[in-house]
């Protein structure tokens, strides 16, 4: 499969909505039937093996609505908006290489294509997969650690993930033996979104990790709290050159 990287500058935007519409990959998580239409996500395989496989969300009528859109919009679009504030603030998230959306027939046609996260593993799988024998506890020690100021810096930021699940949560680790570091990546973002109180967005998030992170013991959850309050009360130590 062709990765369509290089458009003409003036193509019209129909024209490269239709070529990622149209390519096909392996779905990796069926479509779902919510919000009034559906949404699954499919894996493209590029030709090209140097290259990171690419994630496509294809949407159908799938929507949020607001007081700016009554009437719904895709929420791939949400999306797009929260891939960039996190980027700005210093969170890593998926590469975005492409994000569009049509009205068809009178139904609403999304997409939103990513990078692949390479060398990464969920949270839910470090923990089943018992990964963290592996690394020892040391580098385990630094997830946590890692983890706990990256939920403080998005919510700190007035964002809140609104999926805050282990599988969504993504964990790489750089170098080896003593040299080895931790970084933290979030995705499946469509439904983050800016809240008004931080405490909001960080007793939703951290109430849903926990009751989700089946997995994690309890001495796991109380360090990843301790890195959060921590960073939570004092921003700008942690994350000031990141704004």
């Amino acid at each position: 499969m062709n990765r369509p990287l290089t458009l003409p500058a003036r193509e019209a935007l129909t024209s490269t909505f239709l070529r990622w519409w149209n390519t096909q990959g392996e779905w990796v998580e069926a479509p779902n039937q919510r919000r009034d239409g559906e949404s699954g996500v499919q894996r493209l395989q590029l030709s090209d093996p140097s290259l990171p496989a690419l994630y496509c969300k294809r949407q159908v009528g799938h929507l949020y609505r607001s007081l700016q859109h009554p009437f719904g919009r895709p929420t791939v679009l949400r999306e797009r908006q929260a891939l960039s504030a996190l980027t700005r603030i210093g969170i890593r998230v998926p590469e975005l290489v492409y994000c569009g959306a049509r009205r068809e027939a009178g139904k609403w046609q999304a997409l939103l294509i990513t990078e692949e996260l390479q060398g990464f593993v969920s949270l839910q799988d470090w923990y089943r997969g018992k990964l963290y024998e592996q690394w020892g506890t040391l580098i385990h020690r630094q997830l946590l650690q890692n983890l706990g100021i990256t939920l403080s810096r998005l919510h700190h930021a007035h964002w809140q993930h609104g999926c805050c699940y282990p599988k969504h949560v993504f964990i790489k680790v750089h170098g080896k033996a003593d040299s080895a570091w931790v970084e933290i990546a979030l995705l499946d973002l469509e439904k983050s979104r800016r809240r008004l109180r931080r405490s909001a967005a960080s007793r939703h998030d951290l109430r849903q990790l926990y009751r989700h992170c089946q997995d994690m013991p309890e001495c796991d959850w109380s360090l990843l709290r301790v890195a959060y309050d921590a960073s939570f009360a004092n921003p700008g130590g942690v994350y000031r050159d990141a704004i």
